[in-house]
Parts: C-alpha cells; sequence; structure tokens
C-alpha cells in the first residue's frame, strides 16, 4: 500500500499525458450529444470517485449526475429508460458481475456507456462505447490507493475536456508535483490522535465528500476504526447528537462556496470539545494537518487523499494490522 501510493505522483503524469487526445475526443462527443443526466455506477473506492464525478459534472457542466444500484439490473432485472443518458461505469478491475449487468442494460436501454477501468481489456471494456483508461498499473494491495487518485484524475480530465475550463486543465497541470509534495507531508498528529481511538467521523462537502467516504472506508479496512463519512451538512442533521469531548472527527475543506457551511460545522465541533482534525484550513482549538497552499479546489480533495493514505497506513500499522491484506478482503469482489 505505501509503495502503491507513492506512486502516485508518476502514475497521473503518465495517465494525463497518455490521455488528453483520448478525453478531448469524448468530451466533444459529450458536447456533442448533450445528454439530459450522467448516471454512474460502481462500488467501493471507485463509487467514492463517482461521488467526486457527481460534484465535478453538476459544478462544471451542469448536468445532473445520479447513482444506479447494480443490483437493479444484476438481482431485479428491472428494464430502464436511458435513451438520453451517459452511463460513466468506473472500475479498477472491469470484472463484477453486477457492474457489467449494469452496463449491457444501460447499453440496451440506449445510454452511451463510458468505462474508466484499469484493466483495459475488461469485460466491462469490452463492453462500453468509450474507454477511458485509469494507467495506474498493478496494483497489490487489496487497499485501493493509485488507483483511485488516477480514478480521480480521469473524472477531472474527462470534465475538463468536456466543459472546456482552462482553470481545471491548468490545476490538472500542476497536480503530479503537488501529489509528490503531499506525499512528503507529515500526518502524524493525526495518527498520534487516532491511535487507541474506536470511532470517528469524516466529513467533506462538495467535491470533498467523496474523499471523506474513501477515508472513511479505508480506516475501516485497514486499521479496524469505525469510521463513517458525512457530508458538513448533513452531520448536523441528526448525527451530530453523538459527539461529545475528544469525539474525534477529521476534516477535508476546500477553498471553494462550501468553506463558510464548513466554518459552521467545525465551530459545533470545537464547541463540543471533539477532538478535530483538519486539512485544508487552520482553525482556533483543531489540530491542523499540513496541507498544500494555493491548490485549486476542484484538485484539493485528490491532494488532501494522497498525504492522507501516508498517514493511515502509518495508523494500521500501529494498531497492529497488515494494510497490504486487510482480513476477510479480496482484491477483486465479485458481487451480483
Amino acid at each position: 500500500m505505501y509503495s502503491e501510493a507513492a506512486s502516485s505522483s508518476q502514475v497521473v503524469a503518465d495517465q494525463l499525458r497518455r490521455n488528453e487526445a483520448l478525453t478531448a475526443r469524448i468530451g466533444e462527443q459529450l458536447r456533442n450529444r448533450h445528454p439530459d443526466v450522467i448516471v454512474t455506477c460502481a462500488r467501493g473506492s471507485s463509487d467514492h470517485a463517482a461521488t467526486f464525478a457527481k460534484y465535478l459534472i453538476e459544478t462544471h457542466v451542469g448536468t445532473p449526475t445520479a447513482s444506479f444500484a447494480p443490483s437493479v439490473s444484476s438481482v431485479y432485472a428491472a428494464k430502464q429508460n436511458m435513451a438520453d443518458a451517459v452511463f460513466l461505469a468506473i472500475s479498477q478491475s472491469g470484472a463484477s458481475p453486477d457492474l457489467l449487468a449494469s452496463a449491457r442494460a444501460a447499453s440496451e436501454a440506449g445510454a452511451l456507456v463510458i468505462a474508466l477501468v484499469n484493466v483495459e481489456d475488461s469485460p466491462l471494456g469490452g463492453l462500453a462505447d468509450a474507454v477511458i483508461p485509469l494507467r495506474a498499473g498493478p496494483e497489490i494491495s487489496v487497499a485501493a490507493t493509485k488507483s483511485y487518485i488516477a480514478t480521480l484524475t480521469a473524472v477531472t480530465q474527462l470534465v475538463a475536456a468536456w466543459s472546456q475550463s482552462e482553470a481545471l486543465k491548468k490545476a490538472l497541470e500542476r497536480l503530479p508535483a503537488q501529489l509528490e509534495e503531499a506525499w512528503r507531508l507529515d500526518w502524524t498528529p493525526a495518527a498520534d490522535a487516532l491511535e487507541s481511538a474506536t470511532n470517528l467521523f469524516v466529513i467533506g462537502r462538495g467535491v470533498g465528500l467523496g474523499i471523506a467516504q474513501e477515508a472513511a472506508l479505508k480506516f475501516k479496512e485497514t486499521t479496524g476504526l469505525h469510521a463513517e463519512a458525512y457530508s458538513a451538512a448533513e452531520v448536523r442533521h441528526g448525527p451530530m447528537a453523538i459527539v461529545d469531548r475528544g469525539f474525534p472527527v477529521l476534516l477535508f475543506t476546500q477553498d471553494d462556496r462550501t468553506r463558510d457551511g464548513v466554518d459552521k460545522v467545525v465551530d459545533d465541533f470545537t464547541s463540543r470539545g471533539a477532538l478535530v482534525l483538519v486539512a485544508g484550513k487552520a482553525y482556533d482549538n483543531a489540530v491542523n494537518l499540513p496541507s498544500l497552499e494555493d491548490v485549486a479546489p476542484a484538485t484539493a480533495p485528490i491532494v488532501f487523499v494522497q498525504s492522507f493514505y501516508r498517514m493511515v497506513n502509518d495508523l494500521a500499522v500501529r494498531r497492529g494490522y497488515d494494510p497490504d491484506s486487510p482480513p476477510h478482503l479480496l482484491k477483486v469482489t465479485e458481487t451480483v
């Protein structure tokens, strides 16, 4: 896990270069098609990348983006109407039966199927109308790291090409160097704070919500620590009730229009005496984790998760876990 996560900056640099012309063509195809809706389909870390895709697409293109439940096709065999939809299937292996059933049903229902997949010659790649390779290379650790970051980058490059956003394109140009720098940041205070924890919240909002979901998963699968991810808005609708003195909270905040709402939820947590760990902005009464300055809001979550991966690997070892081989898990989970 450590070495694979550490290689993310090189993976991203290679991916951006090799996929530039491909994503430009698909972006043009999407502009010409004018889809009414984008439907994402994924499991696990890939589904967290789909959350990131939802916010990036909706804020930069304006096309509603919703998550499709694979069991609708694989278990219920319910027919869908997707004539004006783009079906975005995201997978590291491209081999899970439920994802394949969903992509096949979407194609039969008239959707344009685009696959973001690490294994290009996978069954999912064969079903899709267009394939965007993640180009992360073999990933041996059960816990996905570089393939997750590669997925976020592929989504961003696609949206940049589709929306013709110069701001996104410039952010991507800077991303490989920022990932390399983020890997060197010392988040030891977070590992120290969480070494003996039993529960925590992971908070993000907007484009940062998907990495909060990813971080919560990594805590569970690599460290045995029960973590739940929430939007900075949603956590105030009930879950806040269990937060009291010393309750740990890891919060990611990018510098965009979500910042005011995040400020308020940090005030709520700290007023209750919670142990608040923050990446992205310094707050009073919080443990402020080192973060890079001058990172574009859209790519800040990608940079944050790189620093997080190094910390959570260290935390897993401290807590007596092998982060490469979490108990009861396999690299490829073939759900139906």
